[in-house]
Formats: C-alpha cells, sequence, structure tokens
C-alpha cells in the first residue's frame, strides 16, 4: 500500500469531516491528500501543487508559512505555550490587546479572548444578554439579523445565523432571534425590515448583528455601506448594540483593514478570528466598548462567567500579534489593493460565460452565480470543484456561487492562474 492509499484508509476508517456528506466523501476515488502548505499554494503527498483559491477557510490571510509567523511561533513556544487567563497576565496578551484596540474602530477599548469565530460571536451574545440583564433591562433577550447571515456553528452562533440548511436540526432550542429577509428588492429591501424591526421591538433586543459589507457563506452577497451607516445610526438611537461580526470580513478581506470602516462605522462589539493568527492556531478576540465593559465591574454575581481553556494562550496571542506587524511592515493592504482591481476585472468578464447570471466583487473577494437554484446543496458548483482541482486549484463553492478569497498577499502570477482555472472550470462544468 502506498503512502496515499495508506493514509486515505485511516482517514476513512476513523475521520468524521465538517461540513461534508461523509457517504459522497467515503465514495470518492481521488479526494485531496495533502502533504504541506506553502505561500497560496497546497502540495499534495505526490507531489502535486494546488493554489489555495480561499485562504483554507478564510484563515491564512498572508498565506501558509510566512516565515515571520513560523519564526514568532517557534519563538513563543521556548518561553511559554500555555497558561490559564484567569487571574493571570502575560506580555502576548497584554500587548496584543492593547495593538488591538489601537487598529481597531474608535471605542472600542476592551479585549475578550477566545477560540475562534463562532466563540466570538458566541462571547458577544452573551455579553449583551448579561449586560442587560443586570443592568435595569433583564427584558432585553432577542436579537435581530440579517436573513442569509453565518455567524457559526455554536448554539448561539447558529441562532443568529440565517442559513436554514444549518439551522433546521436545531430550530427548537436556538435563541430568539428575529430576521430581516432579503426580498424582490435585494439587501434596501432587507435593511428597510431590519430598521422596521428594530424599531418595533428595540425593548426587547439585546443586540442587532451582522457582516459587515459581505456575509460570506449565503453566497459572498455584498450590499452597500450606506445601509449599514443607516443601521448604527437606528441602533444609537434606541440604544440597541450593533455587533460587526468581522471574523470573515476584518483583516483587509474587503478592501480596509475592517469592513465596518467602507460606512465609517463605529460598533458596540467586534468579533475577529481567522486572520487574526494567520491561520497558524486558532484563536479569536470580541472587543467591545467601555461602557459594556463597566456593566460588569461590581460585585461578584456581576462577573462574566466565560473562558476558554486556551482564551488568550501565548502561542497565539504572540502569533496575532506578528500578523499585524506583518500587514504593516509589508504594506499588505496597499499592496492587496491591485490585487482586488485585478479580481474585480476578471469578474466583470466572467459575466459573459455561459450560464452565468450574476458576478460581483470587493477587495479581495470575487464570486459567481450560475444558473439554477440558489440551495447550498446544489451539485453545480461540486463539478466545477472537481474541474478546478484536476486543472490545479482548491476552491469550495457555496452550492451554485463560486468563489474566490485568496490569501491578501497572493502572487500576482498565481492570482492571474487561479482566475484562469476558474474560469476554465465553470466552461468545463
Amino acid at each position: 500500500m502506498n503512502r496515499r492509499d495508506e493514509i486515505l484508509s485511516l482517514d476513512r476508517a476513523r475521520v468524521w469531516h465538517p461540513y461534508t456528506q461523509m457517504q459522497e466523501y467515503l465514495e470518492q476515488t481521488e479526494p485531496l491528500v495533502l502533504e504541506s502548505a506553502q505561500g497560496s499554494r497546497f502540495r499534495d503527498v505526490d507531489g502535486r501543487s494546488y493554489i489555495d483559491g480561499n485562504a483554507s477557510w478564510y484563515c491564512c490571510a498572508l498565506g501558509h508559512q510566512h516565515p515571520r509567523l513560523v519564526k514568532a511561533l517557534s519563538a513563543q513556544a521556548e518561553k511559554m505555550c500555555h497558561v490559564p487567563l484567569a487571574g493571570i497576565a502575560h506580555e502576548p496578551s497584554a500587548r496584543l490587546a492593547e495593538e488591538l484596540c489601537t487598529v481597531a474602530p474608535a471605542g472600542l477599548s476592551r479585549v475578550f479572548y477566545s477560540d475562534d469565530g463562532s466563540t466570538a460571536v458566541e462571547v458577544s451574545l452573551k455579553l449583551a444578554l448579561q449586560y442587560w440583564a443586570q443592568n435595569g433591562r433583564p427584558e432585553r433577550t432577542r436579537f435581530l439579523a440579517l436573513d442569509g447571515g453565518y455567524h457559526g456553528d455554536t448554539m448561539g452562533a447558529v441562532s443568529v445565523s440565517g442559513i436554514e440548511v444549518f439551522r433546521r436540526s436545531f430550530g427548537n432550542v436556538l435563541i430568539d432571534c428575529l430576521r430581516a429577509p432579503t426580498g424582490a428588492d435585494g439587501y434596501q429591501q432587507a435593511f428597510d425590515v431590519l430598521g422596521q424591526l428594530l424599531s418595533a421591538h428595540a425593548g426587547e433586543l439585546a443586540a442587532v448583528i451582522v457582516e459587515p459589507i459581505a456575509q460570506g457563506a449565503v453566497g459572498m452577497r455584498i450590499y452597500p455601506p450606506d445601509l449599514l451607516r443607516a443601521l448604527r445610526d437606528l441602533t444609537r438611537q434606541h440604544d440597541v448594540f450593533l455587533i460587526c461580526d468581522e471574523v470573515f470580513t476584518g483583516y483587509g478581506r474587503t478592501g480596509p483593514f475592517w469592513a465596518s470602516e467602507h460606512a465609517d462605522v463605529e460598533p458596540d462589539v467586534l468579533c475577529t478570528a481567522k486572520g487574526f493568527t494567520g491561520g497558524m492556531l486558532p484563536m479569536a478576540a470580541t472587543l467591545v466598548s467601555e461602557r459594556i465593559f463597566s456593566g460588569f465591574l461590581g460585585d461578584a454575581e456581576r462577573t462574566f462567567f466565560y473562558g476558554h481553556t486556551f482564551c488568550g494562550n501565548p502561542l497565539g496571542a504572540a502569533l496575532a500579534r506578528e500578523v499585524l506587524r506583518v500587514y504593516r511592515d509589508e504594506d499588505v493592504l496597499a499592496l492587496a489593493a491591485g490585487k482586488a482591481r485585478r479580481i474585480a476585472a476578471a469578474f466583470e468578464r466572467f459575466r459573459e460565460l455561459p450560464d452565468v447570471v450574476e458576478t460581483r466583487s470587493v477587495g479581495m473577494i470575487g464570486a459567481l452565480d450560475l444558473a439554477g437554484s440558489k440551495s447550498y446543496l446544489e451539485p453545480r458548483g461540486r463539478r466545477v470543484y472537481r474541474e478546478a482541482l484536476r486543472r490545479g486549484a482548491y476552491l469550495r463553492p457555496l452550492g451554485n456561487t463560486i468563489y474566490i478569497t485568496p490569501s491578501i498577499n497572493i502572487p500576482d502570477r498565481d492570482l492571474d492562474e487561479l482566475l484562469a482555472i476558474l474560469e476554465e472550470s465553470v466552461r468545463a462544468a
């Protein structure tokens, strides 16, 4: 048995893969079996190279194995890998919190660490609920969100998400969340409904949560900044917290460092993960205003009783600090602007491809929709995936939505090759 077959035999016998229909996976004859990753590429056990078209679920914003991140991880590992953060301070987490608040939208002054995007959102929801419960408004127990939003897979996060196929098995145990559907008039109608629901239910709402500017998992849907700006104004008017879930959109994915900057919005809570540690370790942060932090001061009953074992771990914090330095030292956002223009031009051209009904782009996101159902389970996208893999690129379509979200610093040559493979694969599928 060769090495590839040996790995696959073990994998098929024991591993349950995320977001994967295992019956289909077990019947595949040629799944991808990876050996290493470098820059914007994977290499499989047979030595073949593939461009990583989605930065490994959007995490590897600076590519794989960035030498400065590897060095920072190694240096921290020699000193201290893990200590609990409960009642203990250490330099990596303290300095990271200061640096995060410096680059964050104005008004965000405190940092609560967690493990990943789902837990960053979970923290935001629990903070909002507990804040109102112990600050005179215990009736504020509901949330408001956009239909089609994706905020993670823990019970709280899936409660405020709006992709039905992800929610339907858990519907009878989820937190109460009102949703604004996207109708015939698209996002304008959705945000109009958001405003109406906010005005009608303000006294019951703990927070409004949105993915700023780009909704990822529903199909890379993009909306105008002025809609987010108007929503921020309404939440202030009704004294309801605004949570900006920047797990996907942050760290330059849409152009500026935070997507909320498109609308000059300062949220009450901001969630970040994914690019936070450059895809090297699971770690996340929830940034909040001083008002929210102050609402937890006082006697023991006002403690935020939440925390994970690896919350604020030194390895992740050291990595996250180095990520911020790389963005600054290598002028990542300025360099990405030219790459974003390449993506925009290519997806504008893809409008002419057979069966393409819509294209769109913002920053380092490009997406197109194929004709047919908008269901997450549509098979056409999987055919595009297989065609792209044969040509040397890893894509992960969302139903009939074919998209790219490569590393922010992908070399232009790799980006051009990725775009060419996508075009060929759509034609072939």
